[in-house]
């Protein structure tokens, strides 16, 4: 998770620089998936920094635990995750657009969330 946060500050100091000089990587993620990665960073990093797990084993889990699980979900290397990841952080009107996806992503899944907390749970007994 650190060097996610990482990237994202370098952000600030990729957008002063006014030349492009970032060249796209080979296998760039594509941009919906790319969203869907981000979402997923932030609801690992939540878990972690709530610390509400289950049983005691989930305690030893670091932040990089999470990290590494959202990229084995997505079946994307930590290398390719990051060159992407710098490649749009560079063209900052795009990654702007990329992370207005992910706001609405995540406002979605929380009022979907809140519409089944508010609804009785069906077990299957008729």
């Amino acid at each position: 998770m650190k060097k996610f946060l990482f990237y994202i500050m370098l952000l600030f100091v990729l957008t002063a620089c006014g030349e492009k000089w970032i060249e796209k990587p080979k296998n760039l993620i594509p941009q919906k998936k790319m969203v869907d990665m981000l979402a997923d960073m932030h609801i690992a990093n939540s878990m972690y920094l709530m610390k509400e797990y289950p049983n005691s084993d989930s305690l030893n889990f670091k932040s990089q635990d999470f990290y590494y699980s959202v990229l084995n979900k997505h079946e994307v290397t930590d290398t390719l995750f990051e060159k992407s990841l710098l490649y749009y952080m560079h063209y900052s009107k795009d990654y702007e657009k990329i992370y207005s996806k992910v706001l609405d992503k995540l406002s979605s899944m929380e009022q979907e969330y809140s519409i089944k907390e508010g609804q009785p749970v069906d077990i299957g007994n008729e």
